[in-house]
């Protein structure tokens, strides 16, 4: 089952319904995720770079108060996309405002200080960098073609889209309706791929959602199902008790990816991008066992 966006108004949700797409509220979520970032880092290997991701979120939160962005009309748009059944926020479609360039000036200006070394580096790198260069380095890291632009740099330029795409996704008036195709393994707002599902509680318990890595959107599919390819046939799950209570790899024998499954039932401080970072070593665990990981997280990026 695939999830189509139609005009807010089109479709009412039934009593009972599960709601199949949650947009995002980027006004709290990335100071959720700084607090969860620096609370994960006592202790941790990894504990200078969670600290420093959580700087980053920190940055993205001021940014969102500081840098409120509206949905611009463009006319008919937005019905075109209902009616042709395309991610409103596809970057295929949608033509990116330069605001968002401008929210990376804000973002490294708020992280240079401080900050030495390649980091340091790649963020002066971006900050004298022609804005028609920016622009094919996010319009790069959008189509997945990741190992043309360095690590370092995606780092900021997904940081900046994040907070640019997460705002106008919040500000989409729309409802959702299933239909019948397999076709859930992208986001149906802007069509980028999950950095982790989670398994919700509270009125939506036992539900599993995709959260988006690039817009923050979460959106509804079945349990025990490939969130790559949907397969329903081979799928695994490998665990690290002991060291991530309720973080479980889903592997998929069919097409041999995997991915992380959170339940907030066994611990609901979890969150999606900010635990996957710190569950590497349940990354290797997986991989060891041959599969390899669908999605990005947007603190690590696979590039040169």
């Amino acid at each position: 089952m695939s999830i189509r966006i139609v005009p807010e108004g089109e479709l009412t949700q039934a009593a009972g319904e599960i709601p199949p797409l949650l947009l995002p509220d980027p006004k709290t979520l990335y100071l959720t995720r700084a607090r969860r970032l620096e609370l994960l880092a006592a202790g941790h290997a990894m504990a200078d770079y969670l600290n420093f991701c959580a700087r980053i979120a920190h940055a993205q939160h001021a940014l969102v108060a500081e840098h409120p962005l509206a949905l611009p009309a463009r006319d008919a748009y937005f019905t075109e996309c209902a009616r042709h059944g395309l991610p409103p926020l596809g970057s295929a479609a949608w033509p990116r405002d330069a605001v968002w360039q401008d929210l990376l000036d804000a973002l490294l200006g708020k992280l240079l200080p401080g900050t030495t070394g390649i980091v340091a580096d790649a963020i002066m790198t971006l900050q004298g960098m022609e804005r028609s260069e920016r622009e094919a380095r996010a319009s790069a890291l959008l189509a997945g073609r990741f190992d043309s632009v360095s690590a370092a740099e995606a780092l900021f330029v997904w940081a900046a889209l994040s907070v640019y795409f997460s705002q106008l996704a919040a500000a989409l008036k729309i409802s959702t309706v299933t239909e019948p195709d397999e076709s859930r393994h992208q986001c149906p707002v802007c069509s980028q791929g999950p950095v982790a599902s989670i398994v919700k509680i509270g009125d939506k318990a036992g539900l599993r959602y995709l959260h988006c890595t690039l817009c923050e959107s979460e959106w509804h599919m079945v349990r025990v199902k490939c969130s790559n390819c949907e397969s329903t046939r081979d799928i695994g799950y490998w665990s690290l008790e002991a060291q991530a209570p309720g973080i479980r790899a889903e592997s998929c024998g069919d097409c041999h990816s995997y991915l992380k499954v959170m339940a907030l039932d066994k611990d609901m401080a979890l969150e999606a991008v900010a635990d996957d970072l710190a569950t590497l070593m349940l990354d290797a665990a997986t991989e060891e066992q041959g599969f390899a990981r669908s999605a990005i997280n947007p603190f690590l990026f696979p590039g040169s």
